[in-house]
């Protein structure tokens, strides 16, 4: 589970990191040396590619803590044993050792503390995780390199010679005294995993199996209900997941706008949304924009701590704003917030987002005006973008042409 979960995990992280527009400077870390993925514009179909990478990072490594757990548990003898390194050889496998389980504990305990919003830690989660999830990559990579001859060997053999007929569920399940007391030690094995003076069983491996795995189902079920709209009183893994009111605007919020010092009064009759190209500038008040073409669209929008939603969407096409500035083909769009400070009052979008059909200024969500926490008047939406990529309270975009433009 772990050689096909983990780098599951990995994957998806790294697909994350560059979702978010990395060769713009807003991916976090900026700036990550020669760890730097290589850059490439992400796509906006399918519409739903973020919330599927970014939902499968967070709920997987919630439903694998279970069995990260139970594979240190089964290695502890391995971890404690003393000399710690009696050749090179063995000495590299216990380098790779430390770091893939101190890796693995680190990048659990930041992620699970960072979508409960429980900054614990005094240092910058983004640089941590990052740098972090580097770390138990290599490790990882390593420590499967130099295991394989034995987990190859390991998987061939079939169940442990000294595993009896009633933890294989054969005969004599039920006897008196139950599978527990007929479990026998495996013999010594030549990872020295086996105790030399085990103590009398109190679990089968069956047992074993179905508690990890009972676990990972419990966890999945507490989870899965921030991306499944009906189940989504299920997520009490993810309170920020599970809804913020009745109503069309019920759908989850990270930032409410109290939060971001947004007021009433910067949303009120003298809002206006300026569109500048070069030295060309357009300001249009909400009336103006409602009476442009609408668009209407069903779009998921997904944030980072991995709850997801899909609403109907209705407003603006970004690509007839850039053509009422003066630029129908831009090559990037930097959106400014009305948000006073935070990491994502502003956000550049690539050209293929701004001139997707179904890229939105939206005004409107399921049929009614958007509520000031969900970016009253005006918000972003688009087509596979990271949530706090789809900025709210919208009052300035900058088109900019290409080089030819």
């Amino acid at each position: 589970m772990l050689l096909v979960g983990l780098p599951l995990v990995i994957v998806t992280g790294l697909l994350d990191y560059a979702a978010y527009g990395p060769r713009f400077g807003q991916a976090l870390p900026p700036d990550v040396g020669w760890l730097r993925l290589p850059l490439f514009d992400w796509p906006t179909r399918p519409a739903w590619l973020f919330r599927v990478t970014q939902g499968l990072h967070v709920a997987l490594g919630i439903v694998l803590v279970p069995v990260v757990l139970a594979k240190l548990w089964s290695v502890i003898p391995k971890l404690f044993d003393w000399p710690p390194a009696r050749s090179p050889a063995q000495l590299l496998e216990r380098v790779t050792l430390l770091l893939l389980v101190g890796g693995i504990l680190f990048q659990i305990a930041t992620g699970v503390l960072d979508i409960q919003y429980a900054y614990l830690f005094g240092f910058d989660f983004y640089t941590a995780h990052y740098f972090g999830a580097w770390v138990f990559t290599a490790a990882f990579v390593a420590h499967v390199a130099l295991k394989l001859p034995r987990l190859v060997s390991a998987l061939r053999s079939g169940p442990p010679r000294g595993a009896p007929a009633t933890d294989r569920g054969g005969p004599g399940h039920g006897r008196p005294g139950g599978p527990v007391a007929d479990t026998r030690p495996e013999p010594p094995d030549p990872d020295g995993l086996v105790s030399a003076r085990p103590g009398p069983a109190t679990v089968t491996r069956r047992g074993a199996l179905t508690l990890v795995g009972g676990l990972s189902l419990l966890l999945a079920a507490l989870t899965i209900g921030q991306s499944i709209d009906p189940l989504r009183r299920t997520a009490l893994l993810l309170p920020r997941g599970r809804g913020h009111g009745p109503g069309p605007n019920g759908f989850p919020v990270n930032r409410a706008a109290a939060a971001a010092g947004v007021r009433d009064a910067d949303t009120g009759p003298d809002w206006r949304l300026t569109l500048t190209a070069g030295g060309r500038q357009v300001a249009l008040d909400r009336a103006q924009l409602l009476g442009m073409p609408q668009h209407t669209a069903e779009l998921p929008i997904a944030c980072v701590e991995g709850w997801s939603t899909s609403q109907t969407w209705t407003g603006v096409r970004l690509r007839d704003l850039a053509a009422l500035a003066g630029v129908p083909e831009p090559a990037s769009a930097l959106v400014r917030s009305l948000e006073k400070a935070g990491l994502f009052n502003r956000a550049v979008l690539q050209a293929n987002q701004v001139r997707d059909p179904d890229a939105l200024l939206a005004l409107r969500v399921n049929g009614v005006d958007l509520s000031l926490d969900h970016g009253y008047p005006a918000r972003v939406i688009v087509p596979a973008l990271p949530g706090v990529h789809c900025t709210k309270w919208v009052h300035a975009i900058d088109f900019r042409p290409g080089s030819g433009g």
